[in-house]
């Protein structure tokens, strides 16, 4: 099989659906020549045109409010948000408008849309550019969130959040981008609310997402040389959230660290956590469940700073090696 960028397997997956359904366009600042912020959408325009390649004013809001009322008629927008912390400006049309449509008509009305937003920190956008803010929009009923942590689910994944009738965040690591992948070349979809079992383990179960599925494969290496064998879950998304595997695997290892990027503090780690405490998979466990995320800070431009302001491998290491000696 081919290998292939997380951020090619994006764009593949874009065009190879605008290429049989005509429904399908995106929208987004410099998407057109330029590109968009991270190269995701070069030469798309060359090939479907600026009629479905959209070049949009500066203005989230603007852009979310157009997509929503164009799912609204029929058509399958995708927005490209050049950074995920400027959705906020586009809260108002996405939260109060795109997630409540659908139940607001009795189901008469869907909202077909997918919107790109590349987040998380590591590249020195410091503190406005690089936040981690999934777990806000998780809070929405209506809208779906998706995090893909590899090459070959972002393809799978957009595939899917692309047919959903509902609005989908997306939320792609800008680290990802240039990790490398096996992915096929046609197309294919990962069902939204399935995770994966990523590596099997036996001791302790680390239930990581996005870029953290990285981290934490990493992480189980080394514990392996300790003789601790580490099961790794990527939810891939956290609305809807398969809850099922989570818990079959805290029955099997009796112990649990839940990482993500972005703040501890009314993180999504809390989520998931409540809710293996919640499942008869409590009754299993051996040791207090864990969770690891940013410090309560806003992100540095320092590089050392920006570093330690998020879960690295050997917070893991340690956080795991205390879990199964309790």
């Amino acid at each position: 099989m081919r290998t292939i960028t997380y951020s090619e397997a994006i764009r593949e997956a874009m065009s190879q659906i605008m290429r049989h359904n005509p429904d399908v366009f995106i929208m987004g600042e410099d998407i057109g020549v330029y590109g968009g912020a991270f190269g995701l959408t070069n030469g798309m325009i060359e090939e479907f045109g600026a009629e479905r390649v959209r070049i949009t004013p500066i203005s989230e809001a603007a852009i979310t409010g157009c997509a929503t009322g164009a799912a609204m008629t029929g058509m399958r927008p995708i927005l490209e948000i050049q950074f995920s912390d400027f959705v906020m400006i586009a809260a108002d049309n996405l939260v109060n408008q795109a997630a409540k449509m659908r139940y607001m008509f009795g189901g008469k009305a869907k909202v077909p849309m997918v919107v790109r937003l590349p987040g998380g920190s590591g590249a020195g956008f410091a503190a406005q550019h690089s936040q981690s803010l999934e777990a806000w929009m998780t809070h929405i009923p209506g809208l779906k969130v998706v995090q893909p942590s590899n090459a070959y689910d972002a393809k799978g994944l957009m595939i899917a959040a692309i047919n959903d009738d509902n609005p989908v965040l997306f939320y792609e690591h800008k680290l990802l981008y240039n990790e490398t992948g096996e992915v096929p070349r046609e197309e294919y979809e990962i069902p939204l609310g399935k995770a994966h079992v990523k590596r099997t383990g036996s001791d302790v179960t680390i239930v990581a997402t996005g870029i953290m599925v990285k981290k934490a494969m990493e992480a189980a290496e080394e514990l392996e040389k300790d003789g601790i064998l580490a099961e790794i879950i990527d939810p891939r998304t956290l609305v809807p959230l398969d809850q099922e595997v989570i818990i079959n695997s805290v029955k099997k290892t009796g112990r649990v660290l839940v990482v993500h990027e972005a703040v501890k503090r009314g993180g999504y780690g809390a989520e998931i956590a409540s809710m293996i405490a919640e499942s008869d998979a409590f009754d299993y466990l051996d040791a207090p469940i864990k969770r690891l995320g940013g410090v309560e800070t806003p992100i540095p431009y320092n590089p050392g700073l920006e570093q330690k302001a998020v879960p690295q491998v050997q917070d893991m290491l340690q956080e795991c090696r205390k879990i199964v000696m309790e």
